[in-house]
């Protein structure tokens, strides 16, 4: 039985995850969340053991990977909140991981990661995810980042924004939704984890995992739409004044979307390859992932 250690485990990846391993009998699974209030989120199996677990505590950690194979580094941030940023839930919290993976003899760290990160990217959201990289490949653990896309299936938040404005009778998009994203089904991602798990690579890697089809994210509203019988008009939100609405917003509340969430929201995402071979994944089409969209509601 290979043991792995989640964090993050109640993110929409960390349930897909749990499912995934509750129906195995390959896994078993250290469930790690902030607080028990979260275990009820969890798939219930004797194959998922919940724990609470602090990234301010590497013993705590440390603790909470004893006897794990692999780590799976699911937790972090995309919105700002008053108390809590990037660089404490994106960097500082990697580090712990990494720190306590060390201490524990964890042969493997799986990292999901977003396409365009860069450690010296001028978005701070992009840096924070490139710098958590950085910690991880520095770390001398072997590890496989894979950096993602736009992600849909059961619990994500890409999947109830789409299916949200494919409902509408007017759709209104930022800068008319004209930005290409390949959308990436949850199961798949899911699948590429656990082959990581299972082989455990003994080098470090950093892939571009993506969906089958580059799309406009106008054109993957109306798709949807018209899968569920709806006629959606696209109206445009300029992006200069959701940036404008969005600056005042966040300094009043000290968090929340702000003109950085905008940009990783609206930025045409380019990948030159797709290294779903090297994952062993062979990917959903993106009109089976619509339909289990719809099925799921």
């Amino acid at each position: 039985m290979i043991k792995i250690a989640i964090t993050g485990a109640n993110s929409s990846v960390g349930i897909n995850l749990l499912n995934k391993i509750a129906d195995s009998d390959e896994f078993e699974a250290m469930a790690g969340v902030r607080s028990e209030s979260a275990f009820a989120a969890l798939p219930t199996s004797e194959r998922i053991t919940p724990r609470t677990i602090s990234y301010s505590d590497v013993g705590n950690l440390s603790a909470a990977f004893d006897g794990c194979r692999a780590v799976v580094h699911l937790a972090g941030i995309l919105i700002e909140s008053k108390h809590s940023k990037y660089q404490a839930a994106n960097v500082d919290a990697t580090a712990a991981v990494v720190a306590a993976a060390s201490e524990a003899g964890v042969e493997h760290i799986v990292f999901i990661s977003v396409i365009g990160a860069e450690d010296k990217a001028s978005n701070p959201y992009f840096r924070s995810k490139g710098k958590a990289e950085k910690v991880i490949t520095a770390s001398g653990i072997t590890s496989t980042i894979i950096r993602t896309p736009l992600l849909l299936g059961r619990g994500t938040a890409g999947a109830d924004s789409v299916l949200w404005a494919a409902s509408q009778p007017k759709a209104k998009l930022l800068g008319g939704g004209n930005y290409t994203m390949h959308p990436l089904d949850v199961d798949d991602l899911g699948q590429a984890v656990l082959n990581c798990c299972r082989q455990l690579p003994q080098t470090s890697r950093t892939l571009e995992m993506v969906g089958p089809e580059a799309i406009p994210y106008r054109e993957l509203i109306r798709k949807l739409a018209s899968l569920k019988g709806n006629d959606v008009t696209i109206a445009t939100v300029p992006v200069w004044s959701a940036k404008l609405g969005a600056a005042v917003s966040s300094m009043i509340k000290g968090g929340g979307i702000t003109p950085a969430v905008i940009d990783v929201i609206t930025t045409d995402e380019s990948v030159p390859h797709n290294d779903t071979d090297e994952l062993g994944v062979t990917l959903t089409p993106l009109n089976d992932t619509l339909k289990k969209i719809l099925e799921e509601k």
